[in-house]
């Protein structure tokens, strides 16, 4: 029995003295595999435990291997990557820290629903007992935030696992995957088994009982809303066609928006903790709420009892809630509507509703941006304003500057507003540009992050110095954990540990051969986007905003 030194040296030694395997390892046939997927990038860092892999990948001429700096920041990478081109993300890392480094990715990747496939390096399963270097028990740690895991043995087909993994996270209610590839499997000679049936898509049949109550209360609602979440990101065009029948006003989570246009009128906003008065205004009357793709989390509902008090509620979603609705129907948005549009349906405008909503519409107050202070509002407002002709796609940290992007951006497609939803991942936003910009190379990305949230991950410049990754970065730097404080000041009357000394962002940018700018006055910023914009390469934008400005 060889430990992880001992087998290293054999091999070394192989190759030494020219000894080749003459055999397709395992290895090899998973990297195939991913060629036949259509795989074109991959997220990873290197180790002792997928050095096989590392070594198929360099004979591919078709899949580019982007060696990031920190494991988690493969995860985000590969995240974004996924949001943007709608196809699994695919990671490969090494064992032990290698893989508990991407734990907080994966757990993002379960908690927004993203399709990723995570190859993990493992010690050899031929010694696991005791002691062993690097060993973590990988299928334990992911049970609760991955959507499913396989621990390959050398009784499984390591094609029909990987295809079986990339179709599993890219169907249904998607989200990431986990492999776990002991090593002595991928250096072991492959061989083609015959084995279980591999996981198919199942397309879920609407039940024509259902369609017809969704008309019936469609038909008889009197004040309806069209709520909109992540899991409705394919059914643009569709919720079109419906709100052309209906003519009800559209709301959205946080992941819901930009599947439908923000600048069309029928559309009020997010709702929420920190979303629009006039989309919350709405729910409070609303008699009617038809929810496509929507998780219910507690940063939509508040208090569950609470929420939109006087309306039924239809739920279309791939997995069903705890929570009780008039009418709960699982199934993918899309195809829900789909169903629902081949049916008779009536045009409807709701016309006392649609009154109702204008005179909400009044009510509410915009706020003032012609201080002459860097408020992160009027930044943000501005920063739209000048770059909303490029169409940009936006990556988002968490914080402050999150939620006012959601409030002063519109969004008029889907996959142009990339963020950390349902857990909140600081750090998120720099490698999930990086994907995204990966994912579409023809995009201005914006990434729009904090001078806290910039700091977690903020290594990755290495990265995008490496492959010229031209994303565009905007630190809002308020020397502050602003959300933080903000929640310190109202509840416990102190800003205790959420002041930050923060390093000169510049001679960062600097120090990794990258293009800064400061800026510290309002009329230093449009030149400052003019350079940003023009500038073929990865730029930081450091925004110095006024420290204590609340959402």
């Amino acid at each position: 029995m060889y430990n992880n030194y001992t087998m290293t040296n054999l091999l070394i030694e192989k190759f030494k003295d020219g000894i080749k395997p003459t055999y397709i390892n395992c290895a090899n046939a998973l990297v195939q595999t991913l060629v036949e997927l259509g795989v074109d990038s991959i997220f990873g860092y290197p180790g002792a435990s997928v050095l096989s892999i590392y070594q198929e990948l360099s004979l591919v001429k078709n899949i580019r291997h982007y060696l990031v700096r920190h494991e988690q920041a493969a995860v985000h990478s590969a995240e974004g990557y996924a949001r943007v081109s709608g196809k699994p993300g695919i990671v490969l890392v090494t064992s032990g820290p290698g893989f508990t480094n991407t734990i907080t990715g994966i757990a993002n990747a379960y908690a927004d629903s993203t399709p990723l496939v995570v190859l993990a390096g493992d010690v050899p399963s031929n010694n696991n007992k005791g002691k062993v270097f690097q060993k973590v028990d990988i299928i334990s740690m992911t049970k609760t935030c991955s959507k499913k895991n396989y621990l390959l043995t050398s009784k499984d087909d390591i094609k029909q696992v990987v295809k079986e993994a990339y179709e599993v996270a890219n169907s249904g209610e998607k989200g990431p995957v986990v492999v776990v590839l002991p090593r002595n499997i991928l250096e072991s000679k492959y061989v083609q088994k015959v084995s279980k049936d591999l996981h198919k898509k199942k397309i879920q049949s609407i039940a024509e009982v259902d369609l017809n109550k969704t008309i019936k209360l469609l038909n008889t609602a009197r004040k309806p809303l069209i709520l909109l979440g992540g899991g409705a990101v394919d059914a643009t065009n569709n919720i079109k066609k419906l709100v052309s029948y209906f003519k009800a006003p559209v709301i959205s989570t946080l992941m819901g928006i930009g599947v439908f246009p923000s600048d069309d009128e029928k559309y009020l906003g997010m709702i929420g903790i920190n979303g629009t008065y006039l989309a919350n205004r709405a729910l409070e009357d609303a008699d009617l709420i038809l929810a496509l793709g929507v998780s219910f989390s507690d940063r939509s509902t508040c208090k569950r009892e609470d929420f939109a008090p006087s309306a039924k509620i239809i739920r279309i979603n791939t997995k069903k809630n705890i929570s009780g609705f008039e009418l709960e129907i699982c199934a993918d948005a899309n195809n829900f509507l789909e169903s629902l549009l081949l049916q008779d349906l009536q045009i409807i405008s709701y016309d006392d509703w649609n009154y109702k909503i204008d005179i909400f519409k009044k009510e509410v107050v915009s706020k003032d941006l012609s201080s002459k202070c860097l408020h992160s509002s009027r930044v943000l407002d501005t920063i739209y304003n000048f770059t909303k002709k490029y169409n940009p796609i936006v990556v988002t940290d968490v914080g402050q500057h999150q939620m006012l992007t959601a409030q002063y951006f519109n969004f008029n497609q889907p996959k142009k507003f990339i963020t950390s939803g349902g857990l909140g991942t600081m750090g998120f936003g720099l490698p999930a540009s990086i994907g995204a910009q990966l994912a579409d190379s023809r995009a201005l990305v914006l990434n729009i992050t904090g001078d806290g949230s910039f700091q977690m991950n903020l290594q990755e410049l290495a990265t995008c110095r490496e492959h010229n990754i031209p994303i565009k970065i905007i630190i809002m730097n308020n020397g502050y954990l602003g959300m933080v404080r903000q929640m310190q000041d109202k509840i416990y009357n102190n800003r205790y540990q959420v002041e930050m000394i923060n390093p000169d962002f510049t001679k960062i940018a600097e120090a990794y051969d990258l293009y800064a700018i400061r800026v510290s006055k309002t009329d230093e910023l449009i030149p400052a986007l003019e350079k940003m914009i023009s500038y073929n390469g990865t730029v930081i934008l450091d925004v110095a905003i006024d420290s204590f400005e609340e959402i």
